[in-house]
């Protein structure tokens, strides 16, 4: 499956609105593994998990995409049983996929890991690898790999 959850940035209403979307998509997800418990959710969450998943975790704390209630929110989207595929393999910092276009923060690493491939738990032994490709250049994103064995 392929998504993009809303970003909440531009004030109150959009964040109400995005906190309703990741309600909404929690419920249909629930729904809809117990007809297809195997699932592969990859895009842009538009959520930091971790501070580990933000450049500078302290400034943005109050920041749309690391509120305390949307990290709450994935964390326990993947404790309902998603393995974050990148985390899986890398636990390395720094390590990011959308970086904004001002200030030059893609060439100084001033990043936000808000893109995810989420594999059901089910899937653990077939994960090979997860990637993200920061040298690929063609948005304000880059993309990120999964390699799956089936």
């Amino acid at each position: 499956m392929s998504l993009y959850l809303p970003s909440g940035t531009t004030g109150e209403e959009r964040q109400a609105f995005k906190m309703k979307c990741l309600a909404d998509f929690d419920t249909y997800i629930t729904a809809l593994r117990k007809q297809i418990p195997n699932l592969i959710i990859c895009g842009d969450y538009n959520i930091c998990h971790h501070p580990i998943d933000i450049h500078n975790p302290i400034s943005n704390k109050n920041s749309s995409g690391f509120l305390p209630e949307e990290r709450e929110w994935i964390g326990k989207f993947m404790q309902s049983g998603f393995i974050d595929s990148f985390r899986h393999f890398d636990q390395r910092p720094h390590q990011y996929t959308w970086w904004s276009q001002r200030a030059n923060s893609r060439a100084k690493n001033l990043g936000w890991r808000i893109d995810y491939q989420l594999v059901s738990n089910d899937l653990k032994n077939n994960l090979k690898d997860a990637k993200i490709l920061p040298e690929a250049k063609h948005s304000d994103h880059c993309p990120t790999l999964i390699e799956i064995d089936f």
